[in-house]
């Protein structure tokens, strides 16, 4: 697997910087700004790292984790009452979630291939 080249990362990449900015466009998003901002930029950084080293399995499954993150949010931090900010995380999560699973198989292929070589 080349460097730059896993669709999945790249849709990661654009939902973690998607759910950074929200806060910006997102009406009653000012208790949930805080989550939204800091598990977006995490999981954009976390894709740019996959992104630039496909062999490296744990940036699949820290994205995994911060889409979990991300879609428990609004019951845990308790902004369920933010329509926007729900959704939001809700879907950027299941997104982050999804993707990541989906590619850990790509990364753990593109590791051994390292490690062979």
């Amino acid at each position: 697997m080349k460097a730059w080249s896993r669709w999945q990362d790249w849709v990661t990449l654009v939902a973690g910087i998607y759910a950074a900015l929200s806060p910006i466009w997102v009406n009653g998003a000012s208790g949930a700004a805080p989550s939204l901002i800091v598990l977006g930029v995490l999981t954009a950084i976390t894709s740019l790292v996959s992104l630039a080293n496909p062999g490296v399995v744990a940036t699949e499954w820290l994205n995994a984790l911060w889409g979990v993150l991300l879609f428990v949010a609004p019951w845990v931090i308790t902004y369920t009452q933010s329509v926007g900010a729900s959704w939001t995380s809700w879907v950027v999560g299941v997104i982050t979630v999804v993707l990541s699973l989906t590619a850990v198989p790509a990364s753990k292929a593109a590791h051994r291939h390292v490690i062979q070589h």
